[in-house]
């Protein structure tokens, strides 16, 4: 909110202006004082759902307090509705809360609280009524409601939020909201689906943690960090307020929590822009956009050779991705994601693998070899081969573009578990790290795959990425460490082609002949 005006701004107000803007600069002063900065613009959403995700301690039940009471306060004629999944509960939660803050915040507003019924009553025709989901018999008597707070949302089914949502008809001069706060429980939740996968255009949806609370005290923030060490699981999802997991994460999860604290912005947000003739790319150009399919963390250097690997949208999956690293380090450096046509795709990838030096590129072809020939129709220098044995002739063939399979799988996982746990700096995108904690081990086939409803198309991408680096040159490479190689590795070795044999020198080291 603008909080200054110049001397000519204010000169051009009438004094009915100025007043007004002085009662709502003081208004606002006043909330920014006793609230986060975080939860500062949500006073003013309108939004019919506001979702608030966040850890313990992040301050979301108390703001939401806050706003329910602004509101009632300040706005006639309310009927806010604020619940939770058991009626028993609200009593020591949600009713004490309030009381409380309108004990401090607003104590002359001529509010009556009735402690045996849980309503709060105001002079100016406005009212709070408290109820849970099972008690059926109340909530059959609550109508004409304004807002609702929704607190715990996590506890509800999705059937209870619809029967809330078609109960939000009142008459107000004001607009209707839901506030729905809560910790994230599970991946596969109706909440994820619905607000975050989904992104509807009615709801504004907000993440906190603990570190936005200013208010929070040294010892509550001691407690909280001390899950670090503890109970790691714990901490991601009820102190940072990352979405759980059921099964065992495949990637170290305390790593990854502690490197998306340490994460940076992007360098750069955009996409290619080009000429089509048909036959062609001329004129690739980059654009900086908001909204745009690429995240670049570090530009391309002269002389740096770079791979990238791609994961075409298939089964399971809706997005293409594909991962850019140094190959020199193994460092991502730059992540493609985004829902398109395979067409626009390869073009993007095109341009990408150009604009990093002609990088390597290695795209799966398990469900579609489109990108693969578009690369090739567009004469792209420098594809992944990969090579296999003809059916017919027996010999070595080579193809390009990546196959997962039942063998190749493993193997690019198992590289790529062992790079990141190496060096997890290396990994550099949000949605990447967000994917490695709901990549799990399934508890009946120990497969590593994605928890259910979660993706993996960073993950696997990421993994082809790592597989093919030893198609591409190095530059400044140390010489591999010689070392004794086992029975069983020198047959790994033996049955290996040519592109796995260079891979596992990299892995192993050298033989001591």
């Amino acid at each position: 909110m603008k909080t200054k005006w110049t001397a000519s701004e204010l000169k051009a107000m009438s004094r009915e202006e100025i007043d007004k803007l002085y009662e709502i600069v003081t208004w606002y002063e006043g909330l920014r004082e006793t609230n986060n900065e975080t939860f500062l613009p949500l006073f003013a959403d309108t939004h019919r759902y506001l979702v608030l995700k966040g850890g313990g301690g992040s301050g979301k039940s108390i703001f939401a307090g806050r706003k329910v009471l602004e509101r009632a306060v300040n706005e006639p004629g309310h009927r806010f509705l604020v619940c939770r999944k058991v009626a028993r509960t609200l009593r020591e939660s949600c009713f004490k809360q309030l009381l409380g803050q309108l004990a401090e915040f607003y104590p002359d507003s001529g509010y009556k609280a009735n402690k045996s019924d849980l309503t709060i009553s105001f002079q100016n025709g406005s009212e709070i009524i408290f109820a849970g989901l099972d008690d059926v018999e109340k909530l059959k008597s609550i109508y004409n409601i304004t807002g609702i707070w929704i607190e715990e949302a996590s506890e509800l089914l999705e059937g209870d939020f619809n029967q809330l949502d078609i109960r939000l008809r009142g008459k107000t001069r004001e607009y209707q909201q839901i506030i729905l706060s809560f910790n994230p429980i599970s991946i596969q939740h109706w909440l994820k689906k619905r607000f975050f996968d989904r992104r509807d255009k009615r709801a504004r949806v907000h993440e906190s943690t603990y570190k936005d609370n200013r208010f929070l005290d040294a010892a509550a923030i001691r407690t909280l960090e001390s899950f670090q060490e503890t109970d790691e699981y714990y901490y991601q999802v009820y102190c940072l307020g990352m979405w759980g997991v059921t099964g065992k994460t495949v990637f170290n999860g305390k790593a990854i929590g502690r490197r998306l604290q340490e994460l940076k912005e992007p360098v750069c947000t955009g996409l290619f822009t080009y000429a089509d003739d048909g036959l062609t790319l001329t004129d690739i150009r980059w654009e900086d956009a908001r909204d745009g399919c690429i995240k670049v963390y570090k530009k391309p250097e002269k002389g740096v050779p770079y791979v990238i690997g791609g994961d075409t949208a298939g089964e399971g999956s809706d997005s293409f991705v594909a991962q850019v690293l140094d190959n020199r380090t193994g460092e991502q450096v730059a992540v493609l994601r985004g829902k398109f046509d395979e067409d626009v795709f390869a073009r993007q990838v095109y341009c990408l693998g150009l604009h990093y030096n002609t990088a390597l590129i290695g795209i799966e072809t398990n469900f579609s070899t489109y990108p693969v020939m578009e690369l090739e129709r567009l004469r792209y220098p420098k594809q992944y081969i990969r090579e296999s044995i003809d059916d017919y002739t027996h010999k070595i063939k080579q193809s390009f573009g990546f196959l997962t399979n039942t063998k190749t799988r493993p193997v690019i996982l198992a590289e790529l578990i062992k790079a990141v746990r190496d060096d997890i700096t290396n990994v550099n995108d949000e949605t990447t790290l967000q994917e490695m904690l709901t990549f799990v081990r399934n508890p009946e086939t120990l497969k590593p795959e994605a928890e259910l409803g979660a993706h993996d198309d960073c993950v696997l991408s990421l993994a082809i990425a790592h597989y093919i680096r030893p198609q591409q040159s190095y530059i400044a490479q140390k010489e591999t460490v010689a070392r004794l190689w086992t029975a069983s590795m020198w047959e790994d070795y033996e049955n290996a082609s040519p592109t796995e044999r260079e891979m596992l020198r990299k892995r192993w080291g050298n033989p001591q002949r």
